[in-house]
């Protein structure tokens, strides 16, 4: 199999996340959808819209999310546009909630766990995505990046349920159900949209063990690394957490532990069983 293309720039601004948008030579076409965590009030790491707006702005594109299965300032669509206000993202480009008319259900094709993927009703609204994620850790699942936001960010809040209880009501004690649940309802959204509609954005900065979603999330204990762009899901994980693992920064170990304490490697191995990409990539540096 051809090794999947991996771009990568150290830089993190505003122009490098239109450049390495260019180096995709990917045309998103129709109504584009960019995927970002609006971030839970109390946190600071998630992507600013100083940062993404040039780009947004670039594709015309719509910031989407979908509301959270948790307490807090996200959980219901009143609340969750002010937050998108507070963080300046709908001064920036249109913003949609694409759950607060509903969801759609998407068949799972394959699933162990999920026959069924709960998105926001909204997603039918859209023809290409730009998967623009915060890669850093996750309290459950180990890591943050273009998979969990594909899965868990798409996903309405009943959706984001589905997946914690790997198709069944509550949150899952199995681990490794949730963790391929993640990567189930990453093949439904993409079998919807289809793969050559996205691409794939991660900004590793700020690299903290905890999520966006978190409203206190710990400070980072390494410094960011930069960049990374594919056409591949799978790839773009991947190559993110081998950059931790081969970062020379000593303050890598929480992230690592955190990383293998959650098993959060196995969301890409069940995305590579699934065929939603490769795990050999080549990193091209711009």
């Amino acid at each position: 199999m051809e090794k999947a293309k991996v771009y990568f720039t150290e830089e993190i601004s505003s122009d490098a996340l239109q450049k390495i948008y260019h180096a995709l030579n990917k045309e998103l076409k129709g109504k584009v959808a960019v995927k970002l965590s609006t971030g839970e009030p109390g946190g600071h790491n998630f992507l600013k819209a100083d940062m993404i707006k040039a780009l947004v702005n670039e594709l015309n594109g719509t910031i989407v999310e979908c509301n959270t299965a948790y307490g807090g300032k996200r959980c219901d669509s009143k609340s969750h546009w002010k937050v998108m206000e507070d963080h300046g993202f709908k001064a920036i480009a249109p913003c949609d909630i694409m759950d607060e008319e509903g969801e759609i259900a998407l068949p799972v094709a394959g699933g162990r766990y999920l026959k069924e993927n709960y998105v926001g009703s909204h997603l039918e609204n859209y023809n290409s995505i730009l998967m623009l994620s915060h890669f850093k850790g996750h309290l459950m699942g180990g890591f943050g990046g273009a998979l969990k936001n594909m899965s868990i960010g798409i996903a309405s809040s009943h959706g984001k349920q589905n997946i914690h209880g790997a198709g069944k009501e509550g949150w899952t004690k199995d681990q490794d159900a949730f963790l391929e649940s993640m990567a189930e309802a990453c093949k439904a959204v993409i079998d919807y949209v289809g793969a050559e509609n996205f691409a794939y954005i991660n900004v590793a900065n700020r690299l903290s063990v905890d999520c966006d979603c978190d409203n206190n999330p710990s400070e980072p204990e390494m410094a960011d690394i930069g960049i990374f762009a594919s056409l591949d899901p799978v790839a773009i994980d991947q190559a993110c957490v081998d950059a931790v693992y081969n970062s020379p920064d000593p303050g890598k170990a929480a992230l690592i532990e955190r990383m293998e304490s959650r098993h959060g490697i196995h969301t890409v191995e069940r995305a590579f069983e699934l065929g939603l990409g490769s795990r050999e990539y080549e990193i091209i540096k711009i």
